[in-house]
């Protein structure tokens, strides 16, 4: 994981030098510190999907092209057999699995995500970025917070929100929840 941190890492900062933006305005832009951007940039800090797809709209570049080091190229169909996504390990409170990484164009980002059991008390995991998703409760139970709400969602359930405002996802009853996320 830390090579895939690396890497990540240098294709960021390629596609900003690329464009003539520095690593201070591109932090404003983000809304994170200069500080912070620099330790991704760097691969010192684990960067969450959130960001990455933040500036991979930024760039106008696909999510994929960032976390794989290659451009999409299918235009009719993308299949991802069972276990067989892209896997995707940028926050470590949850386990992505990129269903749609090779398709180019995409309007939407489809994940699936596994959230592992914590303890009760555990605090929220934050995030935020531009757009909406859409999650649909595949196992287990979450308790979503979103803007200061805390919602239960079980086998079968699903919730569209803004995504950004300020979100987070914990499995419930000791068990680890999967869910199908997508990012608009």
């Amino acid at each position: 994981m830390e090579d895939q941190l690396k890497q990540i890492a240098l294709r960021i900062r390629e596609i900003r030098e690329i464009e003539g933006i520095t690593q201070e305005t591109l932090a404003s832009e983000l809304g994170i510190s200069a500080e912070t951007y620099a330790r991704y940039e760097a691969g010192e800090t684990d960067i969450s999907v959130s960001v990455l797809y933040q500036i991979a709209n930024r760039f106008n570049v696909e999510l994929s092209a960032i976390l794989t080091g290659d451009n999409p190229r299918l235009h009719t169909y993308a299949l991802a057999r069972k276990g067989k996504g892209i896997s995707v390990q940028r926050r470590k409170e949850y386990q992505y699995q990129s269903l749609a990484f090779n398709f180019a164009h995409k309007k939407a980002e489809p994940f699936l995500v596994t959230v592992p059991p914590e303890a009760d008390n555990t605090p929220f995991a934050l995030n935020s970025h531009p757009g909406q998703e859409f999650n649909y409760v595949i196992s287990g139970t979450l308790n979503i917070f979103i803007d200061g709400h805390e919602i239960v969602l079980n086998e079968g359930d699903s919730i569209y929100f803004d995504s950004g405002v300020d979100h987070g996802m914990k499995a419930l009853n000791n068990q680890s929840a999967q869910f199908l996320a997508i990012i608009l």
